[in-house]
């Protein structure tokens, strides 16, 4: 019911014969891949830089690149009904595979998040990024919209279990970010604003119980050198310290490539990963942020559109869960490397060193594909 069927124009059978185009039988959308691959390029020029000109791990990052590109154009090509039913599957194996992390997970650096399986190890917080919101909308796809108070219930379990899973890893940055593309797609399923407004109040209510009996020593230290980083400059405030540094002597032009003092003398650490906007900022100035600001607008515009187009609710909540999860992406590195959040560990989307978090975020964008070339539904 929550569906509407869109009729084509009259426009004869000439142009009912009209053969598709080639983008459409390969299911890609050309305005999205070359805005990603520009973003891609751009990541890598930057990449080259901050990591003090290592063209090895720029290969690397190229690969991964590679490997990202195939699974996105693959998954363009499973249809929006196929994706609904691998839906609770997914979700089932997910939860399963972040149980199995408990009991049996591989450790580093005081977590637990990874599972080894012979001599493969990968994080499964990361796949339920993407198999999160894939949940929660085939839960409300034929549901009337918006939803009622028990549909709207499930879908808050179906995003809080595996959330407070990834919790106990322990792991605030992805719970936070595979709970918020959860939520979205309840934004998106048109909730009232009265369920909106109680959460924000129950979510404020509960601040303090969660400073005293949730957050780890760590966390509630990330949260007061975000506060005053000046009173540990050579401990945890040295990163901000340094971001902030970098950014500022950028100015509007920046100090050139490879020149710049902070990340070329390692001044600047995890220049390469979360801190690597502050490179760019230091060595390209402000236009060159406004330059990466700008291809981030663009694909966040056409994803918004792809899901305005979507003949269906659930491609329609999935393109704009989806798109409103990158800008959290964006949003949460950028305000982490000016010291406006937290440091809680997540990457600057398809410009940062790393595999994991690439070949997610464009397994997310061939899903977003599938949903812009999706048959357009005719009345019969």
């Amino acid at each position: 019911m929550g569906d509407y069927v869109r009729q084509m124009p009259h426009q004869g059978s000439q142009d009912l014969a009209r053969p598709p185009s080639t983008s459409s039988r390969l299911h890609i959308d050309i305005p999205l891949l070359l805005l990603l691959l520009a973003l891609t390029g751009y990541g890598l020029f930057v990449l080259y830089s901050a990591s003090g000109q290592n063209m090895g791990a720029v290969v690397r990052q190229g690969r991964y690149f590679l490997v990202a590109y195939v699974i996105m154009i693959l998954g363009a090509q499973v249809s929006l009904q196929r994706y609904m039913r691998w839906a609770p599957w997914l979700y089932l194996i997910g939860v399963a595979t972040l149980l199995a992390v408990m009991f049996f997970g591989v450790g580093a650096k005081g977590a637990q998040r990874w599972l080894s399986i012979g001599g493969f190890r990968f994080q499964p917080s990361e796949i339920m990024k993407l198999v999160v919101p894939l949940a929660v909308a085939w839960y409300l796809a034929d549901r009337v919209l918006p939803p009622r108070l028990i549909f709207v219930a499930v879908s808050l379990a179906l995003v809080g279990l595996p959330a407070l899973l990834i919790l106990q890893q322990p792991d605030l940055g992805t719970a936070l970010l595979i709970a918020a593309s959860g939520l979205f797609v309840l934004f998106l399923a048109g909730i009232g604003w009265s369920y909106i407004v109680g959460a924000v109040g129950l979510a404020a209510a509960s601040a303090w119980p969660a400073w005293q009996f949730v957050l780890k020593d760590y966390q509630k230290q990330r949260i007061l050198t975000m506060l005053d980083p000046e009173s540990d400059k050579l401990g945890a405030g040295w990163n901000i310290i340094q971001s902030k540094t970098a950014i500022g002597s950028g100015g509007w032009d920046g100090k050139g490539w490879l020149k710049g003092t902070q990340s070329q003398l390692d001044f600047l650490p995890e220049s390469h990963t979360d801190f690597i906007i502050a490179v760019l900022a230091e060595e390209h100035g402000l236009r060159g942020v406004l330059m990466l600001m700008g291809l981030y607008l663009l694909i966040l515009l056409r994803g918004f559109w792809i899901g305005l187009r979507a003949q269906t609710s659930f491609g329609r909540m999935m393109a704009g869960s989806l798109t409103l999860t990158f800008f959290v992406y964006i949003f949460v590195n950028m305000g982490m490397v000016a010291g406006l959040l937290p440091v809680v560990g997540v990457p600057l989307p398809l410009v940062s060193a790393g595999g994991t978090s690439v070949v997610t975020l464009m397994a997310g964008f061939g899903i977003l594909m599938a949903v812009s070339t999706e048959k357009p539904m005719v009345a019969r």
